[in-house]
């Protein structure tokens, strides 16, 4: 029986009893009463009986208090009865961990209980999915920072093991230097990750295309490096933000834009009202199945994790977390001409 039947079985019983007991305790007291007298009036008995006729007013007072303690116990006796239900569902509930995350209530019925419990089960589903995320990115991660740990030390014990020419000497600090850089790039995306994943800080009106027009101009000597035609369709549009974080989205999104672009190809940034921010390149097709896999840390088109751009894989996870800690939505699909297109929908400041 549901918590929600018991407690109108219970206060349909409280109003019987509150329209039943009192005549039912009036009559017997009244019972009482005259066999009391009736005792106490027999010539053997009577002078037993005198020492309590003092006593005799308080005899209703006590009925009524023997009336509620009994009241209190069936009150007592009654709420237990209806919150067992609720007991009998924290018993399962208390054997949830992080070890059996996939435990779930699955409890019968269409009754409020049924409902809490449906919805408890939702929610172990999204605490599931997100430890199962950081899980995964923790073993990503580790496997990152495992691979060019290993080389630097591959180049380390080369270099003590014999005498090297001022050549090899070169080509080895250059190694070491390139993996090194490798290591902080990887370091500091996880800490952006971590970071726009806190939520934002300040909220502050922002000009997005005054934001995209330095991001642009910073690597447009980049762009020019490989070969990337750089096209701009700006219109004024103000958003609500973090400056820092919201440059962080822009900056990911052109380099990204560039670095797996192709010799001749052309990145299209386009700012304006929804979305509010699109970026396009040329480059490599990419499959419409492989798109939502890519915003997820350590995520490469590519299957070898020692990819050639040198990237550490969490550009566009970066951007999502940026994007979502201000209220928006990003999304992606294959470019018509090859490559990736990514429109950032963030909301509009009245």
């Amino acid at each position: 029986m549901s918590p929600r039947r018991r407690i109108l079985l219970v206060g349909l019983l409280a109003l019987l009893a509150g329209f039943f007991v009192p005549n039912m305790v009036k009559s017997l007291l009244e019972l009482v009463w005259g066999q009391a007298q009736w005792f106490c009036g027999l010539a053997t008995i009577g002078a037993v009986c005198e020492p309590g006729r003092p006593f005799v007013p308080l005899l209703p007072l006590l009925v009524q208090l023997l009336v509620l303690v009994a009241a209190g116990f069936a009150v007592w006796g009654a709420a237990r009865w209806c919150l067992r239900p609720v007991r009998d569902l924290a018993a399962p509930i208390a054997n949830l961990g992080p070890q059996n995350l996939g435990y779930r209530i699955r409890h019968r019925g269409r009754d409020e209980l049924a409902g809490l419990a449906r919805a408890i089960d939702a929610m172990l589903d999204r605490v599931t999915a997100g430890y199962e995320g950081q899980r995964r990115f923790a073993a990503n991660a580790s496997h990152e920072l495992r691979t060019p740990l290993a080389v630097q030390r591959t180049l380390i014990e080369v270099g003590m093991a014999q005498s090297l020419t001022g050549e090899q000497l070169e080509l080895l600090t250059a190694q070491l230097l390139a993996t090194n850089e490798r290591n902080e790039r990887l370091i500091e995306g996880l800490l952006a990750l971590s970071e726009s994943d806190q939520g934002l800080r300040s909220s502050t009106p922002q000009r997005l295309e005054q934001i995209v027009s330095g991001v642009l101009a910073a690597y447009a000597d980049r762009a020019a490096e490989a070969g990337v035609t750089v096209e701009t369709r700006l219109s004024p549009r103000i958003v609500t933000g973090e400056r820092v974080l919201l440059e962080r989205l822009v900056t990911n999104l052109v380099e990204n834009g560039i670095k797996y672009n192709r010799p001749g190809g052309r990145l299209v940034v386009t700012v304006g009202g929804d979305p509010a921010l699109t970026v396009t390149n040329s480059g490599q097709a990419v499959p419409a199945e492989a798109v939502d896999g890519l915003f997820e840390p350590f995520r490469r088109l590519a299957r070898d994790r020692t990819n050639q751009g040198g990237g550490a894989g969490l550009g566009l996870a970066i951007a999502r977390s940026i994007t979502q800690a201000h209220g928006g939505i990003i999304a992606a699909r294959p470019g018509d001409d090859g490559g990736l297109r990514v429109d950032v929908h963030l909301p509009h400041v009245g």
